[in-house]
Parts: C-alpha cells; structure tokens; sequence
C-alpha cells in the first residue's frame, strides 16, 4: 500500500570526526504539506537534508523519499524530488530563460518542452521580464526566485529548501513565501530548513525542532508556543509611578512573581483562567484609580519556545567547534 507520508526517515545517525551530526532522527512528512526543520546552527538540520536527497549517506537508519530507498534506489529518489540549497546556483553568464532550458534538458526534457517549460515557470515566478537578461545582474531576491524555478523544471514531487531565504531583504523574502504558497496550493510537499521564526510561523504546517541531531520538540507553531506556557496576563502602566502597585495587583492574582519591564512600563506573568485573571485586574485597577495604557492576554511568542527548548536562540553559532572538513555538512 503506498504510504501517506512523502518522506520517511528511521533512526539516522552520521558523524563527522566523532562529533554526531544526527543521533537517531526520526522524521516523517505527509504528502502536501510544509515542515520545518528549526534549530541552531550545528543542530543538524542541513545534515538531514543532504541524506534525504542521497548527497550524503547516513552512518546507521533508512530513508524514503517518494517512495523511494535513499540508499538502495537514489536515482528515483533524484527523479522524484527538487532541492534549492542555501547558495543559489544560476549560471550569472546565462539569462534566467537560458538556465532554465538547460536544466530542463539535462532532465531530458527535449529542447522544445525545455524552452516552454522555462517559459512557464518565468511568467509563475513573475520574472518574464528578466527572462531575456543575464542572471548576473539579478538581485538577490530575483536569483533566489530563478533558483528556486529550476528546482521545479522537473515538477518534483518533493521540494527541500535549505534556508530558502536567507541573505534576502524583507520584501524579497515576502515574495518568496508568496511563491511557496501557491506551490503549496497546488499540491507540492516542502521539506525547508531554516534559522527563522516568522518563516516557519508563516509557511509550516508542522515545525520540528531540532538541536544536537535530534529532535526536541514537534508540533504547529501553537502547540509548541504552549509547550512554553499558557496565556500570559500584560499590562502597560499609564504612569511609572504605578509600577509597584500594578506589580502587586499581578503577582495576587497570577500567584507567581511576575517579569517587569520598568523602561516598557510593563508587567506580564503566565496565568491560568485568562478572562477572569482580566477582569480581576481590572477591578483591581479601577478600585485603585490607576490608569492603564494596555491590558490583555498575550501568547509565548515562538521565540520564547525556542528559547526554552533548546536554550539558546535559533541564530547562535554551534555550540562546539565543527572541524573544516564537516563545516558545511554539519550545519
């Protein structure tokens, strides 16, 4: 029976000078939908997707790709699958039409599916325009969209993107995501790696978290917030002076010390029964004549879950030094 899930990887383990870049991972991807692989630099993330597009092979565990074995069958594997690395790869001394057609006819396209093909996916990744011009004169965000076209001249069925947006400018990396969205819509499954919390917030379905080459945590971007903790009660103080009172008010009712931020005005402390920890305050504040410049509850940000899963923030340099020989796969 044809398996639901696009990708599927059993206890994989590869080691880099005696430093384990993945220790048993686990990871399945149901067909259709957006994971992201979230950790620190040296978490292994990079490692993992190199196994599962046969660039490297694991020490020890079995991975399927499509269907395929990575290991006993990796030329079905590389026909089912699409992968834009962290550099884009576009020839600069070729136009964005021109790499295109060629990578369509090194999948044996034949030239003039090749060059219809390339047609097509110009005009879906708004570049026609560009598409007579050569790629070195491309801007960041415009090489990264051609790149991103070649990895589909094939129509994979599996796209893995390896920090995708990495090095772009807002607006750019905006763009990008409106591409993968359409991508998503028309059925595509993405296996994408990145150091970014707004992107996997903003594109995955599932966020996996990984750190020391393993995973730590799973789950969409609510489940792990609330792995931090439930609804935090916030409020702004008007006045300054009203810090302590307000401080005072927050700690009886949450029945925890609460965090205060005297610069922001602020105090915020996790709270169980959210609506009626609100009114509370209110009452408090209103019999105590202390105005407020903001009350409500707030949600553990996905920074926060980071932060408490793995320690340490999602662009933190590893934590043990990476032998040279290893650097780039280890990431």
């Amino acid at each position: 029976m044809p398996t639901t899930n696009a990708i599927e990887a059993r206890g994989l383990v590869k080691t880099y000078d005696g430093k384990r870049a993945l220790d048993h991972l686990d990871l399945d991807v149901a067909r259709g939908a957006v994971c992201a692989l979230l950790g620190p630099n040296g978490a292994g993330k990079t490692t993992a997707v190199r196994i599962l597009t046969t660039l490297t092979a694991p020490d020890a565990g079995t991975a399927l790709v499509a269907g395929a074995d990575t290991a006993s069958d990796p030329m079905a594997v590389r026909r089912s699958i699409g992968l834009a690395a962290q550099d884009a790869t576009v020839d600069g001394l070729l136009t964005g039409h021109e790499n295109l057609t060629m990578i369509g006819e090194l999948h044996h396209l034949g030239r003039k599916r090749a060059r219809a093909r390339a047609t097509e996916l110009l005009e879906q990744f708004a570049l026609t325009d560009a598409g007579g011009r050569l790629a070195r004169g491309y801007s960041g965000g415009m090489r990264r969209r051609l790149d991103l076209a070649a990895t589909l001249v094939a129509e994979p069925e599996v796209l893995f993107l390896d920090e995708p947006t990495t090095g772009l400018d807002p607006r750019a990396r905006n763009d990008l995501w409106d591409v993968l969205d359409r991508l998503v819509e028309g059925g595509a499954t993405i296996l994408l790696t990145t150091q970014y919390l707004d992107e996997a917030d903003r594109l995955a379905d599932d966020i996996v978290v990984v750190d020391h080459g393993r995973i730590i945590a799973r789950g969409d971007s609510r489940s792990l917030k609330r792995q931090v903790g439930g609804d935090q009660l916030h409020v702004v103080c008007a006045d300054g002076r009203d810090l302590d009172a307000v401080t005072e008010m927050v700690a009886r009712i949450a029945g925890v010390a609460p965090s205060v931020d005297p610069a922001g005005r602020s105090v915020t402390a996790p709270v169980e029964g959210g609506v009626e920890a609100i009114g509370a305050l209110a009452d408090a504040l209103t019999e105590a004549e202390i105005a407020v410049e903001d009350l409500g509850l707030r949600q553990p940000t996905l920074d926060d879950a980071f932060l408490t899963l793995t320690g340490a923030p999602p662009d933190e340099e590893a934590r043990a030094p990476v032998p040279a020989s290893a650097s780039e796969e280890q990431r």
